[in-house]
């Protein structure tokens, strides 16, 4: 049955039906969510635990490992990392691509709870987990602040209010606080004092536990009434604290002011925030993975009016960073591409057909395929983001060709004399074959995509669907409404024909001097024929040699106007000297005309080791500075890089982060050991190793072995005799110096504590350990140097694992200019000249990993591509040898991709990729559009396939040209574009315009020669075959 009949003679049908699409399409797109890239997330747990007082190794055995056994039986995880620092743990999972976020979250809660057994009783909470990828960037960062409140006070309305608030919010996956910590009623113990009066620190940790409660007590019944029971049991304030006996001297009461400092102050004070210079408490906000990050962002300012109401009024509360205004600023640019783009193939069509109605009827392809692929879109759960944009930008190359051809073809008949019906009826009949044939062969090109299981094959589905979607669309159109329009709209010959306008003129004698000048090229090549087939090998060589010699990478970068960073400073250097450093380099980046404003942040626990700071550096918009995000990076490091005793770390923040593992760089060299101290002796060596590279900078190792420790050294023996034992040393040592919480404040938003520890001035020098003691079995003051000895040693600063090993990774960015395959290639040989003995496993890691994969099954993915495009032509033309003519176009729009990516120095990543393997299902659209009419001529002509094939390409001539321009305007905008990712976008533009630039200029030529040698070659064969079955009978 010929469907394209059908539509002609049923023009209602044809429109309500292209009606509904576009309606469809509309209600589709005003429904679709917004986002920077496709929801490509791993999905990624991340288990915290914390034990006060604790080294980083004692951490990683009694914490971390515990929880690595549990966590890691768990089905689906593909990697798991963990870092252990002072007093904290973090253990982070990720899982396969496919697996649900809910159900691996209570596969974690699950192993948490089997490994409570085996974690230290000491641990006053079970270790949680969250539901974001700590490496992630911030969506949105707050900044409480306050003229008139302490860190404390603002903390504790942040934890309170805003914390709850967040992270209540749906898509918020983790909301971290930074600056400060809760309110806490502190204990500075004086030890002399105390061996003064012969009061142990358990004694004093005692009285202060059991001076403050609040338990229940109980209710009084009466006959006809009762009554809660309650007292003043709970002690709030340092004031209520000053007179508590601790013990009694000689019958006099020792109150704990005689042996110790009380007063406010907070848990930690080994925290501190700022807003630029200004002290600040900082609220981060990270995304669950799979969400969308504009309607998260959207959910938590809409709760942000109702929130500043319920905070006091000497409080501000700041949005620093939020990342919306850059994501659709980037989305808008797109969308203008877009416009730009299907404006430059309507006039290529104009300037072609220079009739308004046959202009209009292509035209009408765009809408329809570009708005209706949007309801599949939402059907299919996508966003409006740069990747599905940028494959409706190409798409409006694509969706014009079927439609030229079948206008084309249309309008040939109607100037021979037949009328537009007829012509319509017999045109579209004609070049169905031909429309069904481009399309099927250029969806096949996106199968392997389709069925990669990688981060590539997920981050590319989306695209890869869209533009089938718009083409699949499109293939419908031109055989039913374009058929239809034509039959209606356009008019017959005229039988006096006018003169027509000079301009119109004009360009009709410019394409008939290119089609003859096509022509004589034509003849020429026809009786060069080995010269031809000669430049056709000499393609396919240039091919291998440019893809050995291109720049390659993993992705663009993106500028989404926010860097991330940490300063790092002496292993060695305390709080106190830390903190002013970190204002100075704040004062800095401030200073930098591209920067809008500074987030900083220092102190103990998972948001950083007490020699670094972590830094968020919020940009102006695009349009305000002068450089990408990256270069601003560059340049800051560059003007911190004088100050000595500490070293900034910046890089831009991206969307796209692969692996679980935080650095301060953006890619990673992984080295992995079961021995601890072979991983300590060979990282800073292979450091320096990479440091050494000048091609890398930022180089950066996450080992920091060189912090310094004071090792008590146990006599056991006399420590028996003296009545002493390890567990007692243990607890005094944990009272005298982590910060202990020795009691719990229960109030109506929050609990606080009592803390205790040494005054600061018995804490900066170890020599204080001598003048410490403890009590024995028998009520005996016992000195620590009785029965100990202390000598100094190196300590690290964190400990980390890969799995269940230990491991270490060393971090590094690239310079302007130089590709992570040269990163790469000048690592693999630093690595061969150090010589790593074999007990380390070395590799690369997170995004260089991938990157690494990615370079290894490229040629496949192209090979893939290309087998499929040759079964489906097979299947179609039901031949072995026409798929190979056809596929015969390909090397020369590889040559041109490679080359002008080479020429504008822009490197082979995913998104060029994804060019050069549409290339291969946009090029071989010429051949098949001349190989139909040569096939065609042959078998109803009688023509000779010299002259089917040279008349093919003569009437063929202007349709090509069409197709090519439009998919070549249409990719234009996109290697021409600017703003915030220009860059992302761009590289997707310059592969296909180079490769459609050559291909259009050579496969014109080659295509009929390989036609006719393919040809000679089956008849040969034919006639092969024949006279062996004749021979054999």
């Amino acid at each position: 049955m010929n469907l394209t009949r059908l539509f002609i003679f049923r023009p209602v049908t044809t429109l309500l039906l292209t009606l509904s699409i576009m309606l469809l399409g509309l209600l589709g797109y005003r429904l679709l969510p917004v986002a920077p890239l496709p929801q490509v997330d791993f999905p990624t747990i991340m288990v915290s635990a914390s034990l006060a007082g604790a080294s980083p190794e004692t951490m990683a055995a009694t914490v971390a490992t515990p929880l690595e056994r549990s966590l890691g039986q768990i089905a689906g995880v593909t990697e798991m990392t963990s870092t252990s620092s002072q007093g904290s743990t973090s253990v982070i999972l990720q899982f396969d691509l496919d697996r649900d976020i809910n159900g691996a979250a209570r596969d974690v809660q699950a192993a948490i709870n089997a490994a409570r057994s085996l974690l230290p009783s000491a641990m006053e909470s079970l270790p949680t987990y969250r539901k974001a990828n700590p490496s992630d960037a911030p969506i949105v960062m707050l900044a409480l602040t306050s003229a008139t409140r302490t860190p404390g006070e603002l903390y504790d309305l942040a934890e309170s209010k805003i914390e709850q608030a967040m992270g209540q919010v749906k898509g918020v996956g983790e909301v971290s606080l930074m600056g400060s910590a809760l309110p806490a009623v502190r204990i500075d113990l004086q030890p002399l004092k105390l061996a003064q009066y012969g009061i142990s620190l358990d004694t004093v940790r005692e009285a202060i536990a059991n001076s403050t409660t609040n338990k229940p007590k109980g209710i009084l019944q009466g006959s006809q009434q009762s009554w809660v029971v309650d007292s003043n049991g709970q002690l709030d304030k340092a004031a209520q604290y000053q007179d508590l006996i601790v013990s009694y001297k000689d019958g006099k009461a020792v109150r704990l002011h005689d042996v110790a400092t009380v007063y406010d102050s907070v848990e930690d004070q080994y925290q501190a925030g700022f807003l630029n210079s200004q002290p600040s408490v900082m609220v981060g906000i990270k995304r669950q993975a799979g969400a969308n990050m504009l309607d998260t962002i959207d959910a938590i300012k809409a709760q942000l009016p109702a929130l500043e109401k319920d905070l006091p009024a000497d409080t501000q509360l700041k949005v620093v960073v939020d990342r919306s205004p850059t994501v659709r600023e980037s989305l808008y640019d797109t969308e203008e591409t877009l416009l730009i783009a299907m404006l430059l193939v309507i006039a290529v069509v104009f300037v072609f057909l220079r009739n308004v109605q046959a202009v209009v009827i292509p035209a009408l392809a765009l809408p329809v395929s570009l708005i209706g692929t949007c309801a599949v879109m939402y059907l299919l759960g996508y966003s409006l983001d740069n990747l599905s944009l940028m494959a409706l930008i190409i798409a409006t190359g694509f969706v014009v060709d079927d439609a030229i051809v079948v206008l084309e073809n249309i309008t040939r008949h109607i100037e021979e004399g037949l009328s537009p019906l007829r012509a319509a009826l017999k045109g579209a009949q004609e070049v169905s074959f031909t429309v069904l044939s481009m399309t099927m062969s250029l969806v096949a090109v996106f199968i392997p995509i389709l069925l990669m299981g990688s981060i590539v094959g997920r981050l590319f589905r989306e695209f890869a669907v869209t533009l089938t979607v718009s083409l699949l669309i499109s293939m419908f159109v031109s055989l039913s409404l374009t058929p239809m329009l034509c039959a209606r709209l356009l008019k017959p010959k005229p039988k006096v024909s006018k003169r027509p306008h000079p301009l119109y003129q004009f360009i009709e004698n410019q394409l008939n001097a290119l089609l003859a000048a096509y022509s004589r090229g034509l003849a020429w090549v026809m009786a060069h024929q080995k010269i031809t087939m000669f430049s056709l090998v000499l393609t396919v060589l240039l091919n291998l040699f440019l893809f050995t010699v291109v720049q390659k990478g993993f992705f663009p970068n993106q500028d989404t106007g926010l860097l991330m960073g940490a300063l790092r400073a002496d292993q060695n250097i305390s709080f106190q000297a830390m903190k002013p450093k970190m204002l100075e380099f704040t004062k800095i980046i401030q200073s930098d005309p591209a920067v809008d404003s500074v987030m900083s942040s220092m102190g103990s626990g998972m948001f950083g080791s007490r020699n670094s700071a972590n830094f968020f550096v919020r940009l102006k918009d695009f349009s305000d500075r002068d450089a990408t995000a990256t270069e601003v990076a560059n340049r800051l490091s560059l003007k911190t890089s004088h100050i000595a005793g500490a070293q900034m770390f910046l890089m831009a923040a991206q969307d796209l982060h692969i692996g679980g593992r935080s650095a301060n760089a953006t890619y990673q060299y992984s080295l992995q050991a079961d021995d601890l101290d072979v991983l300590r002796e060979w990282t800073p060596k292979v450091q320096a190793a990479l440091a050494a590279i000048p091609q890398l900078n930022s180089v950066d190792s996450d080992s920091q072995t060189g912090g310094q420790e004071v090792v008590i050294n146990i006599d056991r023996d006399r420590a028996q005799r003296l009545g002493v034992n390890v567990q007692m040393l243990d607890t005094m040592l944990n009272n005298a110096f982590s910060q202990r919480q020795v009691a719990t404040l229960y109030h109506t938003l929050n609990q606080y504590h009592v803390v205790m520890s040494l005054q600061d001035s018995y804490t900066r020098d170890p020599e204080i350990l001598k003048e410490l003691y403890v009590i024995n079995d028998s009520g005996d003051r016992v000195p620590l140097s009785a029965f100990a000895s202390f000598k100094g040693g190196n300590a690290p600063l964190s400990v980390a694992h890969q799995g269940q090993s230990a491991t270490s990774t060393v971090a590094f960015n690239l310079n302007d200019g130089v590709s992570l395959e040269q990163a790469q290639a000048l690592i693999k040989q630093a690595m061969a000249q150090l010589g790593l003995p074999s007990t380390i496993q070395a590799g690369f890691a997170g995004t260089a990993a991938a990157f690494a994969q990615l370079t290894a099954t490229m040629p496949w993915l192209i090979i893939a591509a290309l087998a499929a495009v040759y079964i489906v032509l097979g299947v179609l033309y039901e031949s072995y040898i026409h798929p190979i003519t056809i596929l015969s176009t390909l090397p020369s729009a590889g040559v041109g991709a490679l080359l002008l990516l080479l020429l504008t120095n822009t490197q082979l990543t995913v998104i060029a990729l994804i060019g050069i393997i549409l290339l291969i299902g946009i090029v071989k659209k010429n051949a098949i559009m001349m190989i139909d009419f040569a096939i065609h001529a042959e078998r109803t002509q009688g023509m000779s396939p010299k002259q089917a094939i040279t008349q093919a390409c003569l009437m063929r001539f202007r349709p090509i040209m069409m197709t090519t321009l439009a998919a070549f305007f249409g990719a234009l905008p996109l290697a021409l574009g600017s703003g915030g990712d220009a860059d992302l976008r761009s590289p997707l533009g310059i592969a296909i315009a180079g490769g459609l630039a050559l291909s259009q200029l050579l496969t014109l030529f080659t295509t009929p020669v390989v036609y006719l040698w393919l040809d000679s070659l089956s008849r040969a064969t034919k006639r092969q075959w024949q006279r062996m079955r004749h021979v054999e009978s």
